[in-house]
């Protein structure tokens, strides 16, 4: 899908040639919403008719020329949404969210209409502020409109709608500034998520570690990171037990792909992994076949890092970012490690393997402690689709997040509600831990039934010492998330926008 062009204008909103002119207005109580004056007559006769309150998803179309002879109306309908009573106390979260669905409500009316441009009038919302309004209707326009048509061939019509192309945002003249400001961050974020989609749309014989690699070279030739790519020899010859194992029986090899962004200045570094899981069958221990055509969606945590890296890329913060994906598939083949199997990991962490289809820690193992050992970052967040017990415990509604540091919890906490994707955070304490213990190695790689994210993170924790540490379980939100009028089914792009809030807002030192 191309991308759509989005641009701030100054014009009159009614001046602009556009498909669709979408104007916003908050609900009042028992009144008639106001309006721009052009509006009132049909707003006033819809309002006294029930057909609009300005309630969150109400929606009015109207056609010009017929409202005011002194305008021309140059845009071909006029779209009147609801944004429903605005708690002035709210925090900037909570509008901000309100915006992002209203945005999402947006591109679900450009599609029905099939229109190809669109001319939103920023509402004026001074608690908010015209940059955050802009960027939070930005993300949820972008994030709304996404579709993956890439495999669509035959089947697709010639009237078939296939997204926006031009997304105008109309502000005052005082208010265009903070308006582009806003606009641009929207769309970094957004089209971030969107590329972590993509990725995760693509089917297992379309997105492999090959891919991973190609798509961080990419990166680093556009953004000038630096790029490494393990290939399987030097993680033999590194140590790498564990994602050497997931690898054995696979007929593509294994790579662990490595971005680093300098911001050139004195800064901390901020180490991201992600689960590069290409396609899980679950290993000898085999995943029933109703619905494993969804573990291509095992790579989304690698997705996110990657894409995240995109908004880096274009921002160039004031904090160091290394990105880590160990990336294979998990295949039963004539090689494929067995039920009983013990691997020695990078760190020299012996593990027994118990099941098979514990493999994401496995990878995430190896990536952690060598990422940690060679970029000694001051704070390390890794993401994972890791549990299906992590769907029991919280749903498709929060992310899972375990940690060894208050502080870096607390901050992602804060970025996840910032981005509109909440996480809830677990408790990850020595009795867990004792779940993991092996008799026949240092560890074994589940813990039982009970628990079992937490045991998952367990796992995890004896490859990152005493480094602030965050683990985010994201299996119930990477794909059937939250309906939300900017999440479409299938892939939600799920922690890309809240590594982007991490980013944004972090500050050197922050965690001492």
């Amino acid at each position: 899908m191309k991308p759509s062009r989005v641009v701030v204008t100054q014009k009159s909103e009614w001046s602009v040639n556009s498909d669709l002119l979408v104007y916003c207005l908050e609900q009042e109580k028992n009144k008639v919403p106001v309006s721009p004056l052009f509006l009132k007559k049909p707003i006033k006769q819809a309002y006294d008719l029930g057909d609009f309150k300005a309630k969150k998803k109400d929606r009015l179309l109207l056609y010009p020329p017929v409202f005011s002879k002194k305008k021309e109306i140059k845009a071909k309908r006029i779209l009147v949404m609801g944004m429903g009573k605005i708690d002035k106390k709210a925090g900037n979260n909570e509008t901000g969210e309100l915006l992002r669905l209203l945005g999402g409500e947006m591109a679900k009316a450009c599609a029905e209409l099939k229109v190809k441009t669109v001319t939103v009038c920023l509402p004026d919302l001074p608690s908010l502020g015209m940059d955050k309004t802009a960027q939070m209707i930005t993300e949820g326009v972008i994030l709304g409109d996404y579709r993956f048509l890439k495999y669509k061939k035959t089947s697709v019509k010639k009237d078939d709608y296939t997204g926006l192309g031009t997304i105008r945002l109309a502000a005052g003249k005082q208010q265009v500034s903070a308006a582009r400001k806003g606009m641009v961050l929207g769309q970094n974020a957004a089209r971030a998520a969107c590329k972590a989609r993509d990725m995760a749309n693509e089917p297992g014989n379309g997105w492999t570690s090959i891919e991973f690699a190609a798509y961080a070279k990419q990166l680093a030739d556009q953004y000038e990171f630096t790029y490494t790519c393990f290939e399987k020899k030097e993680m033999e010859k590194l140590g790498m037990g564990g994602i050497l194992a997931v690898n054995q029986g696979s007929a593509i090899p294994p790579k662990m792909v490595i971005l680093e962004y300098r911001s050139g200045k004195p800064a901390d570094t901020l180490l991201l992994v992600g689960k590069g899981i290409t396609f899980d069958s679950g290993g000898i221990s085999i995943k029933p076949a109703a619905g494993m055509e969804e573990m291509k969606y095992d790579m989304c945590g690698g997705a996110a890092v990657l894409s995240a890296m995109q908004a880096v890329g274009e921002e160039k913060p004031d904090v160091n970012v290394v990105a880590i994906v160990p990336a294979t598939d998990n295949m039963s083949g004539s090689g494929a490690v067995r039920p009983g199997d013990i691997v020695r990991h990078f760190n020299d962490v012996t593990a027994e393997i118990v099941n098979t289809d514990a493999e994401g820690r496995m990878i995430l193992a190896d990536a952690l402690s060598y990422g940690i050992k060679t970029y000694s970052p001051d704070g390390v967040v890794d993401v994972a689709t890791l549990t299906g017990a992590v769907i029991i415990g919280l749903g498709h509604h929060h992310t899972g997040l375990m940690s060894n540091n208050d502080k870096l919890s607390e901050n992602l906490i804060n970025a996840g509600e910032e981005a509109g994707e909440p996480v809830w955070r677990l408790p990850l304490t020595k009795d867990y831990i004792k779940q993991i213990e092996s008799t026949v190695a240092d560890i074994k790689n589940i813990g039982g039934r009970p628990a079992g994210s937490i045991t998952a993170a367990a796992y995890l924790s004896k490859f990152v010492g005493k480094t602030p540490w965050v683990h985010l379980d994201i299996a119930g939100t990477a794909w059937d998330y939250t309906e939300k009028s900017y999440i479409p089914k299938g892939p939600s792009g799920i922690c890309v926008r809240t590594f982007i809030s991490l980013i944004r807002n972090w500050k050197t030192g922050m965690l001492k």
